[in-house]
């Protein structure tokens, strides 16, 4: 089957394989290309609780049922258990995933910060932010992940730390992590090898996987097999699949597929990370309800052999991509 847009067909993916993370709104300042352009002047914390808010009800109409978010974006766990506490129907039906171990430290600035979120992957910072996540989000979240896990994170060792995740897993949240870095498969497999008391202590993850940076790939397959809730972020790669920015040589294959398939870069490279088995929830980063619009796309779009070994070639090494990646600038 050649690629092409087809409607509630079961060739493509079906929406439900999609969520809504909430980095680019939570916040005045994120790393996305071409933000600039996305948010007005205006990015006071009442303006962004109400892009945020009419981001989740764009989502949920639309059939998103995932919601990401996490302590160090901004305001973004307020924005989302507000949102919820409105919506009583909509919460009974969603998901919520969350993530602890960075703090928010930019003050409400899009730049001048000495650093945006400091990184602590502590007990001490576990029971402060689940407190917080808590008192931010009621019942929820339904997935809480170590965020952003390195293979040299305590994370992966501390015992005590294991121990406050594992009572957490008994209350029925499923614990897992979230992974950035070059490295991400070896963390992944490192966290399939840690127990409590002889069980795995996570059965969830969030990695980077996307046309330039593939590399993750085989660990998250692992994940999935193992029974893990596979979680894709960074799916456009922070911006750098969005049209406006896809404009190099070195993208000429994804617009080639865009153009095949009568669609957009952002739905073609969306649709490319639903098409491995093991990715179970692919997330947007929309700040706008055009973007996620068009974004939402992927689902229904088919891409056949000839699209993927395309996009193939467009990966990068890890090494090249996340190097770039940490150059991006705050807007």
């Amino acid at each position: 089957m050649s690629a092409g847009r087809v409607t509630g067909s079961a060739a493509g993916p079906s929406l439900a394989r999609f969520g809504l993370g909430t980095a680019a709104v939570g916040r005045p300042g994120y790393i996305t290309l071409g933000r600039d352009l996305d948010l007005p002047a205006d990015r006071s914390v009442e303006a962004m609780r109400a892009r945020t808010h009419a981001l989740l009800d764009a989502a949920f109409a639309a059939g998103v049922r995932y919601f990401d978010t996490a302590r160090s974006y901004g305001r973004a766990e307020e924005f989302l258990g507000e949102w919820l506490a409105a919506r009583p129907d909509a919460a009974a039906q969603v998901r919520v995933g969350s993530k602890w171990g960075y703090t928010y430290t930019a003050g409400w600035r899009v730049s001048g910060a000495d650093a945006h979120e400091v990184k602590e992957h502590s007990v001490a910072v576990f029971d402060r932010q689940i407190k917080e996540t808590r008192a931010l989000l009621g019942p929820k979240p339904d997935v809480y992940l170590v965020h952003s896990v390195t293979p040299d994170s305590p994370a992966l060792t501390d015992r005590a730390l294991h121990a406050r995740l594992a009572a957490l897993a008994t209350e029925g949240v499923r614990v897992g992590l979230s992974t950035s870095g070059p490295a991400q498969g070896d963390t992944v497999r490192a966290a399939l090898e840690v127990t409590v008391d002889g069980r795995p202590l996570f059965t969830a993850v969030q990695s980077t996987w996307n046309v330039l940076e593939p590399s993750a790939g085989p660990a998250l397959a692992e994940a999935h097999a193992a029974g893990w809730l596979v979680v894709v972020k960074e799916a456009m790669a922070n911006g750098r699949l969005a049209d406006r920015n896809a404009t190099g040589p070195d993208t000429a294959g994804l617009r080639a597929v865009a153009a095949r398939s009568g669609t957009s870069c952002d739905a073609v490279a969306l649709a490319a990370v639903a098409a491995r088995p093991w990715a179970d929830l692919v997330l947007s980063g929309a700040a706008t309800p055009e973007q996620l619009a068009s974004n939402l796309t992927a689902a229904g779009l088919a891409l056949d052999a000839t699209d993927l070994t395309r996009l193939a070639a467009l990966a990068e090494p890890a090494e090249t991509y996340w190097r770039t990646r940490a150059a991006l600038p705050w807007s």
